[in-house]
């Protein structure tokens, strides 16, 4: 199975695709920082770091087997001014274009909550209904990741078309909450690096999942963990959102300790090898505007599924 990605960030949608099995003819994302991270961890995918708009997908017609996306969250965060399809930033429309292009056996994207918002209702419907014109069968679902094993609050969006002419329907994956860890049990090991006295006693305290993890845009400060409703949510794990750690807590450490970058990326469902670069703050807004891998995993292969099973029956 092949895919072509646009939007990709940091990775997190195309590790998890990858993982379920998908292999990437084209990763396009427009940050050189995403880019460089995509090429330093994996440089064997093809990386296209340009405009999604200058982006063509007519090369690829009928030749691609996934068409994926994270289009830009802020037009309907509500972080943000909710301007929807008034922000420059929208790039749904750019998504129906190369689905025009491409003609893929299926279509994922993902996007935040705040799209299923009664305001945007017209403009949700209106891009279902072009996808839907173009031969697909649509649907939408709100994700929760800690149903899939990742240990934070993070609800998602995400659309899936399957070509009308593959009979088998396509279900979203099933949800395992029970067996996601809680943040202790997740970086118990992370937190005791340096010999950190306190780790077990703090592991035992941050027994729940996350709230969400914000990555924040280019104009936001120095790397924390959000704003002050978020910083208290973090406290009741006994975790200091206000800022960002270089490093776990030393042996004789007193108080609540920060997380670091590669804590807060284990908290997202990235590996602990994907290097994000040496530069915190960019880090943290990377990983915090990630789609976790292994809800990316999931979904993927229940659309590997279905497109393998339609190849199977035509034969």
């Amino acid at each position: 199975m092949n895919s072509i990605e646009i939007c990709a960030g940091a990775g997190g949608q195309a590790l998890g695709l990858a993982m379920a099995g998908f292999n990437h003819v084209a990763l396009v994302e427009y940050e050189q920082d995403y880019c460089n991270v995509l090429k330093a961890n994996r440089p064997e995918w093809n990386v296209i770091c340009a405009d999604v708009h200058d982006f063509s997908g007519k090369e690829f017609r009928g030749q691609i087997d996934l068409l994926a996306g994270g289009v830009p969250c802020p037009p309907f965060s509500v972080a943000g001014k909710q301007l929807g399809s008034s922000d420059e930033r929208d790039l749904f429309p750019e998504a129906i274009r190369l689905v025009a292009e491409i003609r893929p056996r299926a279509v994922m994207l993902e996007n935040v909550r705040g799209f299923l918002d009664p305001k945007f209702d017209e403009y949700r419907e209106n891009i279902m209904s072009q996808i839907e014109k173009l031969g697909y069968n649509v649907k939408i679902k709100l994700l929760n990741a800690s149903d899939y094993g990742v240990p934070q609050l993070r609800p998602r969006i995400v659309i899936v078309g399957i070509d009308k002419n593959i009979k088998t329907e396509f279900l979203y994956p099933e949800e395992h909450p029970d067996e996601t860890k809680s943040v202790g049990e997740t970086l118990y090991d992370l937190m005791r690096e340096n010999g950190w006295q306190g780790a077990k006693a703090w592991a035992k305290k941050a027994d729940r999942i996350a709230p969400t993890i914000v990555g924040g845009s280019k104009k936001h400060g120095g790397p924390d963990l959000g704003p002050v409703r978020a910083r208290r949510a973090w406290a009741e794990l006994g975790i200091d959102g206000a800022g960002v750690a270089n490093e776990a807590p030393a042996e004789d450490f007193e108080g609540m300790p920060r997380l670091t970058p590669r804590m807060i990326a284990r908290i997202q469902g990235f590996p602990d090898n994907w290097d994000f670069g040496k530069k915190k703050t960019a880090a943290c807004r990377m990983i915090g505007n990630a789609f976790p891998p292994p809800v990316a995993k999931a979904v993927g292969e229940q659309i590997k599924g279905v497109l393998e099973n339609a190849i199977v029956n035509s034969k």
